[in-house]
């Protein structure tokens, strides 16, 4: 059955006759209007709702890229016209970004490959004392594994995150009043559920007891305005991919001496002040850490990126977010058998970003996944989102499904997943499903794709993430 025949769930009326704040994209991006094959024949506008694993590109930025390309060269030892150019944009991308997270005037900006990247970075750069480290790092079990697993290659300690942000706040205090750490590690929102912590207050904690604070940012950058400067935090690292720049480009900011002190991260060209065959003499500040060319085009459209997204007005921002999380929440849990997940009991909605956790119940998730995408041209995710610890307290080891949506998205991508979850509910599977590679596909699979893609469209290749 095609979605094109489903009767969907009403769009809210209840701003009357001015137009509803999410019916269309707050900014246009990339690929709007792609459209998908169905397994049933015909295609459909594409309803993206995996925002949370990578962005559309702004068309602005794609347009910006365009721009540049003909000027792209190598930067900061060429004499050349391009390579003078090329070196402009690459340095004052650093301005940009610092201005947009509100950085202080004499933090690093390190561009890196993403966020996980940057946490890396910093992990090699935690203070020693006599050749070991000075503290241990401390962190939630909510992390995504960017914001686990660096850390536990270092002297770590873990605090499993309680059932409310108030008590989860008090456990932090507790684990930071016994002595010994020297950074606090937190995501600024989690890339499972969309909820935001408190950073300022963290960040207060962290300091009142001796550490610094890191906050993983990929998820919060592209939802919510960051001053980390009034907010008091040491580091910030998030990714161009996730705020709506092509590319593999991430950014670390934050406090110059742990960067300047650190092993540097790639041994390198641009690196180092003077190489011997035996020894080196390091370089100080980004350079230190950006050894190798540079991904200059990645560096240039995150920055470009991040100006576009501080231009936009606060209020029609949140209010257009605001507007497609509570239409697909209340219709999500409307349907029978479908649960949607959260960490925290006192979490406040408006403290929640584009994100929303559901399950089904009776259905594998990655199976539901499928039958959305195939039947209904809907991309969401699913799986363990790279944060098992997680997944496995909230009683989804196994996996569940996550919507997630930005400035490119509108009511009527949030009104099509509700369809398709009813229409599963009612008439069950419309096509027959196998497992290939670890996932499930479509049997019998004819749709036709782009001349120059591969043949065989999927995720092989990928990490089976069945196991503990």
């Amino acid at each position: 059955m095609s979605t094109a025949t489903f009767t969907s769930p009403a769009i809210p009326q209840q701003y009357g006759v001015s137009p509803h704040p999410a019916s269309r994209p707050l900014a246009a991006v990339t690929g709007a209007e792609l459209q998908a094959p169905l397994i049933q024949g015909g295609h459909i506008r594409y309803a993206n709702l995996d925002y949370g694993a990578s962005t559309p590109a702004l068309t602005v930025v794609s347009a910006y890229l365009n721009e540049i390309l003909p000027y792209y060269a190598s930067v900061h030892r060429g004499a050349g016209y391009a390579s003078q150019i090329s070196t402009s944009v690459y340095e004052n991308a650093r301005n940009i970004v610092r201005d947009f997270v509100g950085g202080r005037s004499d933090d690093s900006v390190i561009f890196t490959r993403n966020t996980t990247d940057s946490l890396n970075l910093l992990a090699g750069c935690l203070p020693l004392e006599d050749g070991r480290h000075a503290g241990e790092v401390l962190y939630l079990d909510i992390e995504h594994h960017a914001n686990l697993l660096p850390w536990q290659r270092v002297p770590h300690r873990s605090i499993i995150a309680a059932g409310t942000l108030t008590e989860t706040v008090a456990n932090v205090r507790t684990a930071l009043s016994q002595g010994g750490v020297s950074l606090l590690a937190v995501t600024g929102a989690s890339n499972v559920t969309g909820e935001i912590l408190p950073i300022k207050t963290l960040a207060a904690l962290a300091h009142e007891f001796g550490a610094r604070i890191v906050v993983d940012a990929a998820q919060l950058a592209p939802h919510r305005r960051i001053d980390i400067a009034a907010a008091d935090v040491d580091y910030l690292a998030f990714s161009g991919h996730k705020l709506y720049a092509p590319f593999g480009a991430g950014v670390l900011v934050g406090r110059p001496d742990w960067l300047d002190a650190g092993t540097p991260h790639l041994a390198g060209g641009g690196a180092v002040r003077e190489a011997r065959l035996d020894s080196v003499s390091w370089a100080t500040g980004p350079a230190r850490h950006e050894g190798g060319s540079p991904n200059v085009l990645g560096a240039a459209t995150l920055a470009r990126a991040t100006q576009v997204i501080a231009g936009l007005d606060h209020d029609e921002w949140h209010a257009h977010e605001a507007a497609i999380r509570s239409h697909l929440v209340e219709g999500l849990r409307e349907i029978d058998g479908v649960t949607v997940h959260q960490i925290f009991s006192d979490t406040p909605p408006q403290d929640t970003i584009g994100v929303v956790n559901f399950s089904l119940q009776g259905y594998d998730a990655g199976l539901v996944a499928a039958y959305l995408a195939a039947e209904h041209g809907i991309g969401l995710r699913d799986g363990r989102f790279c944060a098992h610890p997680l997944l496995k307290r909230l009683g989804l080891p196994s996996g569940s499904l996550r919507a997630s949506f930005g400035v490119g998205s509108r009511l009527e991508d949030a009104t099509r997943l509700i369809a398709g979850i009813q229409s599963l509910k009612s008439n069950g599977l419309g096509w027959d499903y196998v497992v290939d590679s670890g996932r499930w596909v479509p049997a019998n699979d004819h749709r036709s794709y782009p001349e120059w893609a591969p043949n065989t469209p999927g995720t092989a290749g990928a990490a089976p993430c069945s196991t503990d």
